[in-house]
């Protein structure tokens, strides 16, 4: 049975017994499986702190590995918190305005550096609880090219702890470009994760038509759709997207409170403290656009769904965009390869 778990709070872990059994069982090859657990983790995060907000993440990455998840994915810009204020801050947008400057310096204090320790401290749990580790994140660079510039990012751990994958949205949206930069393709790739092909694409990346083909080519089983909100239009997205990749995805939204947008710049005034601004909305979606879980709107919950990956072979027998269902002798995708070495992350 499927199941939603509220988060009150954290569960008291014990490593002893059935999960350490089942630690066991995930250290075995996918290749002898036809399924697999996966899970949204649906909270809200901690945008004016990232050290409390990193250790959130990792106390609810344990409590969806105790209940047996292999994959476990958040939120876009889960560390430290999507920028909302973007949204609900009238003086957001004014030129040189100090308010808003002091903001931005926070949220960029508040980034992830990747490599970094809050990447260390995730691929460590990944590693001990043998689970994929898919978070979003705003980056920040640091001591190389590009390190005045944040980007919005999504990071892909591998059961081994492995950073496997490193994506940057290719083009934020509307109010975004205001804090983020433009992405590259290095990061739009399938990773390796329990021997399953994982990828993923950031909120309206799902509108670029030819992003979307150039993962469909990949191959991918378990796509990650991260997003603010999963609302009405982001659902239709996430949906049509398993349809048209005959693939499961995991779209994952987050909560926030009107309480933690900045006061320095002034939110509006019809606000109540204790609204929600970011909804969630999560939901996990099968390869034929169906719901197996979800969505799930106003509350902090894990999601979880056993995933039956003979539906992808089923589904393959009407539709394969990348093959019967497509006409390569006459349309031609290029996608321009990115290879970042030292232009923007010193690595």
């Amino acid at each position: 049975m499927l199941k939603i778990e509220a988060l009150c709070k954290p569960a008291t872990l014990n490593f002893q017994g059935t999960f350490k059994h089942r630690l066991a069982r995930r250290m075995q090859s996918n290749e002898e499986s036809q399924s697999t657990r996966v899970a949204i983790v649906q909270a809200s995060p901690h945008p004016s702190d990232l050290a409390s907000g990193l250790r959130k993440a990792l106390a609810l990455v344990e409590e969806a590995a105790e209940h047996g998840a292999q994959i476990i994915c958040f939120a876009e810009t889960f560390l430290p918190g999507y920028p909302a204020w973007l949204d609900f801050c009238p003086g957001a947008a004014l030129w040189n305005h100090a308010p808003v400057k002091e903001v931005f310096a926070a949220l960029r204090a508040n980034s992830v550096v990747v490599p970094g320790k809050e990447t260390q401290a995730l691929g460590e749990a990944a590693a001990r609880l043998r689970v994929g580790i898919v978070m979003g994140i705003s980056e920040r660079v640091r001591d190389a090219p590009g390190h005045g510039t944040l980007f919005n990012s999504m990071l892909y751990f591998a059961e081994e702890g492995r950073l496997v994958n490193h994506h940057r949205k290719l083009i934020p949206t509307y109010s975004e470009r205001m804090v983020w930069g433009q992405g590259d393709a290095a990061g739009l790739r399938i990773a390796k994760v329990h021997n399953l092909n994982l990828g993923g694409a950031i909120c309206w990346e799902h509108w670029m038509p030819l992003t979307r083909q150039h993962l469909h080519n990949a191959g991918e089983q378990i796509h990650i759709a991260v997003w603010p909100t999963v609302h009405e239009m982001h659902q239709i997205a996430s949906r049509h997207y398993a349809f048209e990749g005959r693939c499961f995805v995991l779209a994952a939204g987050q909560i926030m409170k009107a309480s933690d947008l900045p006061i320095a710049l002034a939110p509006l005034e019809t606000l109540d403290p204790q609204s929600l601004i970011e909804r969630g909305g999560s939901a996990i979606i099968a390869p034929d656009g169906r719901y197996l879980a979800g969505p799930v709107f106003d509350e902090e919950v894990i999601l979880y769904a056993t995933l039956d990956l003979q539906e992808i072979e089923r589904e393959l027998m009407t539709m394969d965009v990348s093959g019967h269902y497509s006409r390569p002798d006459i349309f031609r995708l290029q996608v321009t390869a990115s290879d970042r070495g030292n232009d923007v992350n010193g690595k």
